[in-house]
């Protein structure tokens, strides 16, 4: 029990949330597309399974080769507090990765398509000589390339060849990748604001680093309005395969939830910016719940 709930702290349970959902809804929304009752739900347990062993194998790779860096941003994670040690780390994320892989070829094509490329971008964002992570635009073209991107295209692909053969792709499934693209770069310049001590310590330059907190700070609340107010654009324009109501009232929610919490970070309080990147992650939550209902209820 105790090594399941280190386990759970070291999968980083935000990630695993995120990708639970974005299987779940680009199912859903293949699903009602393809309008139909049936429900292939072994396929999308495959294709569950299969994402959140690559989601265990980066996020643990990650942690492996950060040791140092999150002793200062991260003490509590569970390598550096010794809740886990570190050959039982490794023994974690090799047995992630295998089990990834399997469920991955035994999914299909598109689902293996998904997965390696995750991994290959995952792998060289965090693993020397490479380390991608060390540079700030190439950080966050691992991020929005995989989250805003391959998943949303190639998942959506996969249960949409699974329902109908077919391998083409809708325009608000084109719509959505635009807009998770942009919530996923958000996220990339934010995850950085609260670790600027470690960072700069081991040479990582970060956007953070670069500019300071405040305007990487204004830059990301930019580029969320956009994406929210695009989304409400697009709901009056009546975005085929979704219902406009649903389109336009859930963004605009989430648009003023976001300012709020944005307005009560106070960048002198590490805590603050800690919870406020937080909350970028429930609206990335968010938007897997909203747009598979805006795409049911069309």
């Amino acid at each position: 029990m105790t090594y399941l709930k280190t386990l759970w702290q070291f999968a980083r349970p935000h990630t695993i949330v995120g990708t639970s959902l974005s299987v779940t809804a680009l199912f859903i929304i293949a699903m009602a597309y393809a309008d139909t009752s049936l429900l292939l739900w072994q396929e999308w347990l495959v294709a569950l399974i299969s994402c959140l062993g690559a989601n265990v194998y980066i996020v643990g790779l990650n942690q492996l080769t950060d040791i140092e860096i999150d002793k200062i941003n991260k003490p509590d994670l569970p390598l550096v507090s010794g809740l886990m040690s570190i050959r039982t780390g490794w023994v974690t994320i090799s047995a992630s990765l295998l089990i990834s892989l399997l469920f991955a070829f035994a999914g299909g094509f598109y689902l293996a398509v998904t997965v390696i490329i995750s991994l290959f971008i995952g792998t060289i964002y965090s693993l020397p000589p490479i380390r991608l992570k060390r540079f700030h635009f190439w950080a966050a073209a691992c991020i929005f390339t995989v989250r805003g991107v391959v998943v949303n295209l190639f998942l959506f692909l996969h249960f949409h060849y699974l329902y109908s053969g077919s391998s083409d792709i809708p325009i608000h499934v084109w719509v959505l990748t635009g807009f998770v693209f942009g919530l996923s770069l958000v996220i990339a310049w934010f995850k950085d604001i609260p670790d600027i001590d470690g960072d700069s310590k081991f040479r990582i330059v970060t956007l953070s680093i670069r500019m300071g907190p405040k305007p990487v700070y204004k830059l990301g609340m930019g580029l969320l309005t956009a994406c929210y107010l695009g989304m409400v654009i697009a709901g009056f324009l009546n975005l085929p395969g979704t219902n406009s109501v649903v389109l336009i009232v859930s963004h605009l929610t989430l648009l003023l939830f976001a300012w709020y919490a944005g307005s009560r970070i106070d960048f002198a309080e590490q805590k603050t910016i800690t919870r406020f990147y937080l909350t970028v992650w429930v609206l990335f939550f968010a938007e897997y719940l909203v747009f598979p209902l805006a795409c049911i209820m069309n």
